[in-house]
């Protein structure tokens, strides 16, 4: 638990049967729920999620695995979880990848975001020291671009690394979210920052490592582009025609 809220850690996985293991024996004690969604992978991901069964957290910490019949995309893994999560009656979701880029040990800072009035926390990397020498040049400034974009679109000045994966978020705001339109694969965090503006939730960021190691990504940079642009072109118009309004981002 964390300041009395039980708390999940949502891991979407996707041929990651390498580092998923690394993933899992770092995640704090005091994590009460491990949601794993295998998002169909045709790997050993699912078998090298339960042999970690045991080595998971504290003693407390329950894992489980969940198995997607069809790839669906990342955010439609990250969506199962925090559905699994909420079930399994948590408060507050951290999604954590499953290819070790995350530091657990700053896990705590984004739910002190959440302890100071955030509904979501957002991991910031661009204001690491070390950030141009670890992150890969294309991330470096692709990243840059589309949060510029996006912080635009949703009203929320203050974003700059709309496309990290490391978030915290108060899954009571579900509730509030059109769940089955948000974009399923790597557009997620955007189309997800622009319906949560949308609802007014408050969205803060906190700054977090960028590690980059001997994972291979899986990311198609011209693949992911276009849709991208097309989620913000569609939030732009949802914003116009609500007048302008968007929740304000603020740093923690």
């Amino acid at each position: 638990m964390w300041g009395g809220a039980r708390v999940a850690v949502v891991i979407p996985a996707y041929r990651e049967e390498r580092l998923l293991p690394t993933t899992l024996r770092g995640l704090p004690a005091w994590v009460d729920e491990v949601v794993v969604v295998d998002d169909a992978s045709d790997d050993g991901t699912r078998a090298a999620a339960l042999a970690c069964a045991g080595g998971v957290g504290g003693a407390h910490t329950r894992l489980h695995v969940l198995t997607l019949p069809r790839n669906g995309g990342v955010g439609r893994a990250i969506l199962t979880g925090y559905a699994e999560a909420a079930r399994l009656g948590a408060a507050v979701a951290v999604v954590v990848g499953a290819d070790a880029q995350m530091d657990p040990g700053e896990m705590g800072r984004l739910l002190s975001a959440l302890d100071a009035g955030a509904d979501y926390v957002k991991g910031e990397r661009f204001s690491h020291p070390e950030v141009r020498a670890r992150m890969p040049a294309a991330r470096y400034w692709g990243g840059r671009a589309l949060s510029l974009l996006t912080g635009l679109v949703a009203g929320l000045p203050a974003l700059t690394d709309a496309q990290c994966g490391y978030t915290a978020l108060r899954l009571s705001l579900l509730s509030a979210l059109p769940v089955d339109a948000l974009y399923p694969r790597y557009g997620f965090p955007n189309d997800l920052l622009l319906r949560l503006s949308e609802a007014g939730a408050r969205v803060a960021t906190v700054p977090v490592t960028p590690i980059y190691g001997s994972e291979v990504s899986k990311l198609s940079i011209p693949r992911v582009i276009l849709p991208i642009l097309w989620i913000l072109a569609r939030g732009a118009a949802r914003r116009l025609r609500r007048g302008g309004r968007g929740a304000g981002a603020a740093r923690a």
